[in-house]
């Protein structure tokens, strides 16, 4: 199981290995406050993708579609993380505000797909 977390939440012990899945860092973070182990900013929506989603909740169905194309040219990186989820808790973190629809939430249901 895959835990998700917000950059801007502190780090705890439960989280396991800690991966940063964004593009950019997120703002106003530390990376010592992060703790971040692991920064998978190649398997993150496309700066393109990024800007055109804007988070707006109207897109989100066709973010997901758009984000799901550019993972499937992204094989090394998937089998890495799909080998560090089988053996690792992990917690995906993330900068948006909206936990409910963004990528590190995509990236979880393209690899639970």
């Amino acid at each position: 199981m895959i835990q998700l977390k917000r950059a801007y939440e502190a780090a705890s012990p439960d989280d396991g290995l800690r991966i940063l899945v964004e593009r950019l860092w997120p703002r106003g973070v530390s990376k010592q406050n992060a703790r971040i182990e692991l920064w998978l900013k190649d398997l993150a929506p496309s700066t393109e993708l990024r800007k055109w989603y804007g988070h707006d909740p109207a897109r989100w169905p066709e973010f997901q579609e758009r984000y799901r194309e550019e993972l499937k040219d992204k094989g090394d990186f998937l089998i890495l993380l799909k080998y560090v989820i089988k053996e690792k808790k992990v917690t995906f973190v993330f900068a948006s505000s909206d936990e409910e629809r963004n990528s590190a939430v995509a990236l979880i249901k393209f690899l639970e797909g």
